[in-house]
């Protein structure tokens, strides 16, 4: 704001200056210019009776001649002009015939001579102490400033700022909503609460993997509630200077208690929510000491009524337990994935100012998206626009947007990669047995497309969608799927002999696959019902770094031979149906060659229809 105010008043200035000069132009360009002479020329000219007017003005004389022309001189300002007349010998008759004028300096313009050079030099001084001085205690307030915190305040229906969020605008988790639908209601009337004796919780922990709307449903609360919502991150408490993510916390509690009844809305909590005693600072870490100030804050000696705290992470585990006990994070809010309705109805929200043509169906859109977060559709239909809009179409079309669904899952088509006529025909070997032997074993999903152009890092894709949403899955899907996975690689070999590198990614998920079905999910008929090694986690830095082995060496090598049987046993599936269907994988081969992509009807028109799977 000083530096607004510095700004515009030194425009004023510069604006002033502008106009005086342009006046004292005009006014000089006006009047005609009078010519400097001396003195002794001036006496001459009174002499000759050639002057008409004499203008005395202080030391300046001004004189006008006969034929209107101006000449101008000055005189010392020991003499006046009497004693000047007298020096050079003038007589009376000479003055009588003159016009004389005196005129004596007064008003602004005189006491501005008199005052302004001895005003002007001060003021300059004062002005440059005064600025300086502003410059130190703006440092000074920095400096003091330093441990206190910002929060944005979100715009919600009482403050009538624009992109306001509602829970309309949020589809699916609708358990989610409910929780927090319950904490706008006691933020409005919370005498309905407490005449039941009912207690708001005072922290409420969205929990949920990226992307599925944690962000998003905190603006809606904000965007529900009529109160203020301020909200800040996680990272904008953790300072390399010992205690000031504490002080910043105290700076944003006494904010929102002056505030309340409001909401804190704390992102990225684990960014200082982790385990203490992990850290590499001991007792004295500059996060912990943060976190324990949290901890105070939230459920302390003094009350805290009136401010609930929002906070999102996708890493509960590795939150401190301080925090989630009850009085400080009493509910744990947790959002899926969303299922195919939810899909739906989130795919027609980022629709809404997008023109769709009447081709899109979006419960289609839906049923090919499995897995997708509220972030992944939301990015999938602004892929499609930008697409459509690429290729200069009025609307999105169904196929922009089917096309935007690959681009978001592998990346964008590599039209410029060209290959050999030999390497694409082992291309479309390699996916054409993917997409065959995922056809014939009841237990996997159906095949949508099969496209031998390149996606990100892979020459070739067939892409596989289920026909529902899954949330638990048999030894027998497992086994089928290491089939498909392996499908590629015995293809190769059945048709040519020797493998390629195309099938490298494929044999690492597959071994993946395999082993997990041994040592996390107990499925070894050998090894039994038990789970194989523990995973250890360095909570400071919040991540995997390495497995504790709780198994013999023993125990080991019958845990690789189990993964081995388990691949060789898949490999042989797909291979007796690649050696069984020949005729239907070089149909397929063919049509890829062609067409470089088969959508689901054009793939079932050569293959028949799969033999739907007992659900």
């Amino acid at each position: 704001m000083n530096k607004n105010i510095l700004k515009n008043s030194s425009l004023v200035v510069i604006v002033l200056i502008f106009f005086a000069s342009a006046l004292l132009l005009a006014r000089d360009s006006e009047q005609k210019p009078a010519v400097e002479v001396a003195l002794s020329e001036l006496v001459n000219k009174i002499n000759n009776e050639e002057i008409k007017t004499l203008t005395v003005s202080g030391n300046n004389i001004e004189a006008v001649l006969q034929d209107e022309t101006k000449i101008r001189t000055t005189k010392e300002s020991s003499d006046s002009i009497s004693q000047l007349l007298n020096n050079y010998q003038i007589s009376g008759e000479k003055m009588q015939k003159i016009n004389l004028v005196v005129k004596s300096e007064s008003g602004w313009a005189y006491w501005a001579g008199v005052i302004l050079p001895f005003i002007l030099p001060f003021l300059l001084i004062v002005g440059f102490i005064f600025l300086l001085t502003r410059q130190v205690s703006s440092m000074n307030n920095r400096a003091m400033s330093f441990g206190q915190t910002d929060p944005k305040e979100a715009p919600n229906k009482n403050n009538e700022k624009k992109e306001i969020v509602t829970f309309k605008d949020v589809a699916g988790n609708k358990e989610a909503k409910e929780e927090l639908v319950e904490v706008v209601e006691f933020l409005r009337n919370p005498k309905k609460f407490s005449d039941m004796g009912a207690k708001i919780p005072k922290g409420v922990l969205l929990v949920g993997a990226p992307g599925t709307g944690k962000t998003l449903l905190a603006r809606a609360v904000s965007g529900e509630a009529g109160v203020p919502f301020l909200h800040v991150s996680g990272s904008e408490f953790v300072e390399m200077f010992v205690g000031v993510g504490a002080s910043r916390v105290r700076s944003l509690f006494q904010k929102a208690k002056k505030s309340a009844p409001c909401i804190v809305f704390v992102d990225e909590l684990d960014a200082i929510g982790r385990q203490r005693g992990a850290g590499l600072g001991g007792s004295h870490d500059e996060r912990e000491q943060t976190l324990n100030q949290i901890l105070v804050e939230m459920d302390g000696f003094e009350p805290n009524s009136g401010v609930i705290v929002l906070a999102a992470t996708n890493r509960p585990d590795i939150l401190d337990t301080a925090l989630l006990r009850p009085g400080r994070f009493d509910r744990r809010v947790t959002l899926e994935l969303p299922d195919i309705n939810d899909r739906a109805e989130i795919l027609k929200i980022h629709a809404k100012n997008k023109p769709l043509s009447k081709e899109v169906d979006i419960r289609r859109v839906a049923e090919r998206t499995s897995g997708f977060s509220g972030a992944d559709l939301a990015n999938l239909m602004n892929e499609a626009a930008i697409l459509a809009v690429r290729r200069d179409h009025k609307k999105v079309g169904f196929h922009d947007v089917l096309e935007s669904i690959e681009k978001v899952l592998l990346g964008p088509s590599r039209k410029s990669r060209r290959l050999l006529d030999k390497e694409k025909e082992i291309t479309a070997y390699h996916e054409a047995g993917h997409a065959l032997v995922a056809h014939m074993l009841p237990q996997s999903d159906p095949v949508q497309k099969v496209s031998i152009i390149a996606r990100g890092q892979a020459g070739g894709y067939t892409l596989k969608v289920p026909e529902q949403d899954r949330h638990m899955y048999s030894k027998t899907e497992f086994l089928s799927e290491l089939s498909v996975l392996l499908a590629g690689h015995a293809t190769e070999k059945e048709t040519y002999g020797e493998v390629t590198t195309g099938a490298q990614s494929d044999l690492r998920q597959a071994t993946k696959l395999a082993r997990r079905l041994i040592t996390d999910y107990g499925m070894s008929d050998k090894l039994g019902p038990r789970t194989y090694g523990e995973h250890e986690e360095l909570i400071f830095l919040g991540r995997e770094i390495s497995e504790q082995r709780d198994y013999s060496e023993k125990v080991a090598q019958e845990i690789d031979e189990e993964v081995s049987k388990i691949l060789t046993g898949a490999y042989e599936v797909a291979c007796g149906i690649i050696k069984a269907e020949k005729d239907k994988l070089k149909a397929i081969v063919d049509k890829l060659l062609e067409k470089e992509n088969l959508e689901k009807e054009e793939f079932e028109a050569i293959v028949g229809e799969k033999k739907r799977k007992d659900l």
